[in-house]
């Protein structure tokens, strides 16, 4: 499977701190904000991966991640030159998506919860069944967001995109697997009144012919959509609570690397060297010579 991160977009709802650089390489706490929705995508065990991203802020997530082989990744870098939606991240990534199915996650989305990775799982072994599979949690403002209705069975029964009444508090996440058939199914949605290709229609497409699943992210589970100021700080203040409670690092794709046999003991004990971060080190160091 194939993994795509969004990170495109003009970042305007962070204007000011978004003038000169992209949204998602602003800090969540100690890390980079994109650190956190491309550890998703290795816990998912999807390990080639394509950032789309605007066209000045290109070479910046270049000079970060390089060609992912430091992690033992694959990674490719594509440019949407313009916010045309997030289902034309499919018609950029056609080419890079090829015959594989493959998973969706925006830049400035940060998971968190016991168990997620079994839903991840989960949602990716259905796309071999041709299912797609959409996350959801619980929200208090649901105007604001996508919105998913569904039975006592967990049968979509409603698709909607910041409805006025809306019908649950379900809000769709920024994190979608598909099946590789998405590559013609996204060339079937019009353009909306926003001018965009909106991905709630193309999981419409789904849904009109029984192929679409959602996965609760019910109590025990934390998402941010990292894209204002509110919503970044309060990332911010769970993670570094996280970090401070628990011991334990949210997003550290060199530990991630390591613990899933990416990187060997060497590379990671080179990333440990270079960095600065006094904790993060630390809590690296502990893992590397636990044995």
């Amino acid at each position: 499977m194939k993994g795509i991160i969004l990170a495109g977009g003009s970042g305007s709802r962070l204007y000011p701190l978004t003038k000169v650089i992209s949204k998602q390489l602003l800090p969540v706490y100690n890390k980079p904000m994109i650190y956190y929705p491309l550890s998703v995508l290795m816990l998912s065990g999807i390990h080639d991966i394509l950032i789309i991203s605007s066209e000045n802020q290109h070479e910046l997530f270049k000079g970060l991640f390089g060609d992912g082989s430091d992690f033992g990744l694959k990674i490719e870098y594509k440019i949407q030159k313009k916010p045309n939606g997030l289902a034309e991240a499919f018609i950029i990534g056609k080419d890079f998506i090829g015959s594989d199915n493959v998973c969706l996650i925006l830049g400035d989305n940060i998971f968190y919860g016991h168990g997620l990775t079994e839903k991840l799982e989960r949602a990716k072994n259905q796309t071999k069944e041709g299912i797609s599979s959409i996350f959801a949690f619980h929200v208090s403002n649901p105007r604001d967001y996508g919105i998913v209705d569904f039975d006592s069975s967990f049968n979509i029964t409603s698709l909607e995109e910041k409805p006025l009444k809306p019908k649950s508090n379900y809000a769709i996440t920024g994190i979608y697997f598909y099946p590789n058939n998405v590559i013609h199914k996204v060339l079937k949605i019009k353009y909306s009144k926003r001018n965009e290709l909106e991905i709630t229609d193309l999981n419409k497409e789904y849904l009109n012919i029984g192929m679409l699943k959602v996965e609760l992210l019910g109590r025990g589970f934390s998402w941010f959509d990292a894209g204002t100021f509110k919503s970044l700080l309060e990332a911010s203040n769970f993670v570094r609570s996280i970090e401070k409670r628990q011991a334990l690092q949210i997003g550290a794709i060199e530990e991630i690397a390591y613990n899933e046999g990416l990187i060997n003991k060497d590379i990671f004990i080179k990333h440990i060297r270079n960095i600065k971060n006094p904790s993060y080190k630390k809590y690296l160091k502990n893992i590397a010579y636990a044995d």
